[in-house]
């Protein structure tokens, strides 16, 4: 095959300013239906499906529990953990939607991938978009469910020793929420921070390359392609209730959408804590 700040399906904090919400972009014509405005190609995603499919039923063994509570249809905004220097957590969010709940997941990904021209190509056409604030309610209008990550890049650069610890979330996802009414799922993963246990970034390699960082671990850069294989732990994916966001009377909307990114930190902090503490080990769960 997510944010917002949910191959690489993170998205940094998008500044996300409250105004005039303009209307998604139209490309019906009177002899054609209307095209997906990002590229989505649906025979791609089935395609690949077999392969993130494996991933997650047999490499990661993906234990999926609250996929009910994410609506069937209608907007709707996942707001998720982020972990793994190399997010697979995104791919295997967007797969356990699509077996238990047969729905699309598109996602936000870093404005840098764009500088990675066949990697944002593949973004775009298995349901991806720039991390933009338009971008993001265009696809909401479109009644489409979204994934981002809130924590951003600092989510998937933690080092190995504060592994499940949540960076700070931008409240650009709670003001988008706030705007357009969208209800809010919160997404709890855990074991992808091992995958890929992280010592060191080397910026400036990753600066040659158009990337923030490239990761450091015991296996990779020294054993070369071998050490840049993901190990095979055991995942858990939770999802929770949904939440409406709403403006007490006389409170300012951004001063709400700071409190609430802040509170639903809280909560997905609270359900990965419940989730590491009833696995007794990584690789086995």
């Amino acid at each position: 095959m997510r944010g917002g700040r949910g191959v690489r399906l993170a998205a940094p904090a998008i500044p996300l300013e409250v105004g005039p919400l303009p209307p998604p972009e139209r490309t019906e014509t009177p002899d054609a239906p209307s095209a997906d405005p990002f590229g989505l190609d649906p025979e791609l995603r089935q395609r690949i499906l077999p392969a993130v499919r494996f991933l997650h039923d047999r490499y990661w063994r993906v234990e999926v529990t609250g996929a009910h509570y994410v609506p069937a249809s209608g907007p709707v905004l996942l707001v998720s953990n982020h972990s793994g220097a190399v997010p697979f957590d995104g791919a295997m969010i967007v797969t356990a939607l699509e077996l238990h709940r047969q729905r699309t997941l598109r996602f936000l990904y870093d404005r840098f991938v764009e500088n990675l021209a066949p990697v944002a190509a593949f973004y775009n056409k298995v349901g991806g978009a720039v991390a933009t604030r338009e971008n993001a309610v265009t696809l909401l209008r479109m009644g489409e469910a979204l994934l981002v990550f809130p924590e951003g890049v600092p989510g998937v650069a933690k080092p190995f020793g504060d592994r499940y610890r949540l960076r700070a979330f931008s409240p650009g996802f709670a003001r988008l929420a706030l705007a357009l009414d969208v209800p809010i799922v919160p997404v709890a993963v855990v074991g992808a921070e091992e995958i890929y246990p992280v010592v060191g970034r080397a910026e400036g390699v990753g600066r040659f390359f158009g990337m923030p960082y490239v990761p450091v671990t015991p296996f990779f850069p020294l054993l070369g392609v071998l050490g840049a294989l993901p190990l095979p732990t055991k995942w858990f994916i939770r999802f929770g209730k949904p939440i409406r966001l709403v403006v007490e009377e006389g409170e300012v909307r951004w001063q709400r959408a700071r409190h609430e990114a802040m509170r639903l930190r809280r909560r997905v902090q609270s359900m990965v804590v419940r989730l590491t503490r009833r696995r007794r080990s990584v690789f086995f769960g």
